[in-house]
């Protein structure tokens, strides 16, 4: 593993346990050459899982996306880092454990907007915004609506 600080291959694992729901291993690492230290995560490689897209184009799943939109949602708002990769996880074990080799985007982003509107109402209607795509203040409203009942 290289160091993220100064790209030296020289690190060792100093600490490892089960991370949250036992899904992966995070590990503590040292760097052998700046002596800085940095935390990894371990996860089972499983079979490629392909997303099926709004316009029936299909890619690989890719966990990213799902943080960058949540974080582009909770965006100066007070959500915690701990709760928005606990949300992350959720919605991927979720995606994971239903067995499907396949997924539709809508899927995965409705997975998100459920757990968003328990956690931020704001950060909710951001995320909603973008992916239903709202085309005027309207339907805007409308999913106001929905949160303030």
């Amino acid at each position: 593993m290289k160091c993220p600080y100064c790209n030296n291959d020289n690190t060792r694992v100093i600490d490892s346990r089960p991370s949250n729901e036992d899904n992966s291993i995070r590990r503590r690492r040292i760097c052998d050459f700046c002596g800085k230290r940095f935390t990894t995560y371990e996860k089972v490689e499983t079979i490629p899982l392909m997303v099926i897209k709004k316009d029936n184009n299909r890619e690989t799943y890719e966990r990213a996306k799902i943080e960058n939109g949540v974080l582009l949602a909770c965006r100066k708002r007070p959500v915690p880092a701990e709760v928005i990769a606990k949300l992350v996880d959720e919605v991927e074990t979720q995606v994971f454990n239903a067995g499907e080799r396949e997924v539709r985007s809508s899927a995965i982003g409705e997975l998100v907007m459920k757990k968003l509107k328990d956690i931020d109402a704001v950060a909710y209607v951001r995320f909603a915004s973008v992916y239903r795509e709202f085309k005027d203040i309207n339907s805007f409203m409308e999913e106001l609506k929905k949160v303030l009942q």
